[in-house]
């Protein structure tokens, strides 16, 4: 194979849930049935490589400093969700059952992995979470153990500091991720939280 090659299968490969085999199908496919379709790939994958950034108040995906829903004055400041990735975000947000604002963790503490509170921003959560505005954190952290523990952590402290903590309902599956729950049950869970 030509070292072209190589490099894109292994870029492909990068993906999560990709392995040798679906990244050589994915390369050979781009390069013999849709070369275009590459092109737009790669040109999208550079903008946005170039581009996107975290946004200064709740570290989702943005082009801009600041994200569109923490600027959006038709958001309810006083409730806050905690989540773990922008794609958890997107999530949440497609279901239309929340009009809050949002902080991303952009991961879970996973001590076996080390990831700590500063790998997950926590000082920059309870300094959010305790600006005087905010008067609900609403957890939506994964229920995997991971998640659970996420979440167990930063609810003993925003209470210590004062708050109401709520966890998403149940209506979840245990060991689920948030992206791939379908909407109606997301929608479930944030509206009979706890």
């Amino acid at each position: 194979m030509a070292n072209s090659l190589n490099a894109l299968v292994e870029g492909l490969r990068r993906l999560p849930g990709v392995g040798v085999k679906s990244a050589s199908r994915m390369a050979y496919h781009l390069l013999q049935r849709d070369r275009e379709g590459a092109e737009l790939l790669s040109r999208a994958l550079h903008e946005a490589v170039v581009n996107v950034r975290h946004c200064t108040r709740c570290h989702t995906f943005t082009e801009a400093e600041v994200c569109s829903t923490c600027t959006d004055v038709q958001r309810d400041a006083s409730r806050l969700c905690v989540i773990e990735t922008p794609a958890d975000q997107s999530a949440v947000e497609r279901t239309a059952a929340y009009k809050g604002l949002y902080f991303v963790l952009m991961g879970k503490l996973s001590p076996l992995d080390g990831v700590g509170p500063r790998d997950i921003g926590l000082d920059k959560l309870f300094a959010r979470a305790t600006d005087g505005v905010v008067e609900e954190v609403i957890l939506a952290t994964s229920f995997t153990a991971e998640g659970e523990a996420t979440a167990h952590v930063i609810g003993e402290a925003l209470r210590a500091r004062g708050l109401k903590v709520t966890r998403l309902a149940r209506g979840l599956p245990v060991g689920s991720e948030l992206e791939y729950v379908d909407l109606g049950t997301i929608a479930h869970a944030l509206v009979e939280r706890r």
